[in-house]
């Protein structure tokens, strides 16, 4: 595993930690019998009451809206979107717990039936980038199919959680007296996640992620955002690697190709790394790297030209 992919799954895991414990400690959740937000231990609330009780006027009312729920909005989505503009979706590929998730379970499937996706047409290469044997065992599935069910419960006690007060939630299901309403959210919420986990990891955020979605599309309004660039020119080096770059992408996607077709990219690199491994003996290096600004402009779908550089070629290639 390279420095980069150690780095990528620290964050992931203190990423993973803080999803989990954040109600825990009252850093963020919303308690719906409170009916307010709770952040950093403090009640988040628009005054509701006091304006109902005429403690407040309209004025004030419209103050408590525009700073506590307006303002903190825009600058989360502006944050968000603002990475996403120029990295692309690096809260999916470095922070997002589900990614990671994602992530666990595909390595275990692999080891398991050679595929990443029970949706792969044929399994990926009996070997690893650096050219040690990748070889798989059944009873990895006995693996992956208990941690996909772990994650999925973890997951669903952890959501109810940010719904209700934690040491009460924590405190039935320890003692067996969940009420039937929380039984019926952690139920339902397993179910749920274990299919979606099972069955459709990576399919859920390529099409059904808003989050994911709204980062791709910021990143697609920037012709000069950070991408995978392929040196195509180069592509014979290519005949001997069986496609290692698309076997290892989690998202199923296929790096050595234009922008508009890594549109759910999460940048976690790993095209980049397997590339790396299998040209290390290699003095021009790798055929992936990451290119931005007037390179990634250069890439993006026009066959390595600039527009502007398209068009005076053209105007050159008609006689006068």
């Amino acid at each position: 595993m390279t420095s980069f992919q150690r780095k990528r799954i620290f964050y992931q895991g203190g990423f993973f930690i803080l999803f989990i414990f954040a109600p825990i400690f009252d850093l963020l959740r919303f308690d719906l019998i409170a009916g307010h937000l709770i952040v950093f231990g403090q009640p988040w609330t628009l005054g509701l009451d006091d304006y109902l009780a005429g403690k407040i006027d309209n004025a004030q009312m419209s103050l408590n809206i525009l700073l506590r729920v307006i303002v903190p909005a825009l600058l989360v989505a502006a944050t968000v979107l603002g990475v996403a503009w120029r990295w692309g979706r690096l809260y999916c590929g470095w922070l997002c717990p589900h990614f990671s998730v994602v992530e666990t379970i595909n390595q275990l499937v692999r080891k398991a039936s050679g595929k990443q996706s029970i949706w792969d047409k044929k399994p990926g290469p009996a070997w690893h980038p650096d050219g040690t044997p990748a070889p798989t065992d059944r009873r990895y599935w006995l693996l992956s199919l208990p941690f996909a069910l772990a994650f999925a419960f973890l997951w669903a006690v952890a959501l109810l959680t940010y719904l209700l007060p934690p040491a009460e939630v924590y405190g039935n299901l320890f003692n067996g007296t969940l009420t039937r309403n929380q039984g019926l959210f952690i139920g339902v919420g397993t179910a749920a996640l274990f299919a979606e986990f099972t069955l459709a990891r990576h399919l859920f955020c390529r099409y059904a992620c808003a989050v994911g979605m709204f980062q791709s599309l910021a990143w697609m309004s920037n012709r000069r955002a950070m991408v995978v660039g392929y040196q195509r020119e180069r592509a014979r080096d290519c005949a001997s690697c069986p496609s290692f770059c698309d076997h290892v992408c989690p998202m199923r996607l296929k790096p050595r190709t234009i922008k508009r077709l890594m549109f759910a990219c999460t940048q976690c690199g790993q095209c980049i790394d397997a590339c790396h491994s299998v040209q290390r003996n290699n003095p021009n290096g790798s055929l992936l790297t990451w290119i931005d600004g007037q390179k990634a402009l250069q890439a993006d779908g026009s066959q390595g030209l600039l527009a502007s550089e398209s068009a005076a070629q053209k105007s050159r290639a008609i006689p006068l």
